[in-house]
């Protein structure tokens, strides 16, 4: 929502208590699949990145960040140029940027497939063509920025395995982008759903994703968030 997250976080305590009447949208609601059949294999304490988007970095972030295995999860751009990378330029929705979430996790407790079936169930919606919930526009859209040929081919597999088992109702958008930096988000937006929980925004459409993580996936579920703030 572009009104609601061009404000600096100094007035979202005022906008708070203004915004009862605003409609933000319906929630997507979170879908069971089976995991990926291909996968990356195991590689303990050697730290990887996988970078996702899918709608608002808010509530994606906020999904990985309760991850186990997670070491960090930083909200940001990709897809664009470095000199277009921030807020104010990329709600614009013409600069290539998708917001995104970058995701420093250890494969030995986590996998890459794993994050893949996480980002497809909980995290947003797959089928939804450059929006999620209540945003419309190419920097919300479904995306996922593999960091080399491995993920790639992953990601592309998995896609193909959710669409052939008719995981979805509709066919799965998602795009896979590869050659693209990551360029970090300002800091008022990191860390903005364990910030902000009684933001209406957060409300409605992020904190049912991450009660949809601990139930659908109690095992990669951790109650306490990695925060960027604490790096």
């Amino acid at each position: 929502m572009k009104l609601l997250k061009i404000l600096p976080a100094l007035a979202f305590a005022a906008f708070v208590g203004q915004s009862s009447a605003f409609s933000f949208g319906a929630t997507e609601d979170a879908v069971a699949i089976a995991p990926p059949a291909l996968d990356l294999p195991a590689e303990p304490g050697n730290l990887q990145t996988a970078v996702f988007a899918g709608g608002c970095f808010w509530g994606v972030q906020g999904v990985f960040q309760h991850v186990q295995g997670v070491k960090n999860a930083v909200s940001g751009y990709d897809g664009g140029a470095a000199n277009t990378a921030q807020y104010e330029s990329v709600s614009g929705g013409d600069t290539g940027h998708a917001e995104s979430v970058s995701v420093t996790y250890d494969p030995g407790k986590v996998s890459y497939g794993k994050l893949l079936q996480i980002y497809f169930s909980v995290a947003h919606n797959p089928t939804e063509l450059n929006r999620q919930g209540p945003d419309s526009g190419t920097q919300y859209r479904s995306a996922i920025f593999a960091q080399n040929a491995e993920q790639q081919k992953v990601a592309q597999a998995y896609i193909a395995q959710l669409d052939a088992t008719k995981s979805f109702d509709k066919p799965i958008v998602t795009k896979i982008e590869m050659g693209k930096a990551f360029y970090p988000a300002e800091s008022y937006h990191q860390d903005f759903l364990t910030e902000n929980p009684s933001y209406p925004y957060i409300v409605i459409n992020d904190l049912p994703k991450v009660a949809q993580l601990k139930k659908l996936f109690p095992e990669q579920y951790r109650a306490e968030p990695v925060l960027v703030k604490n790096q």
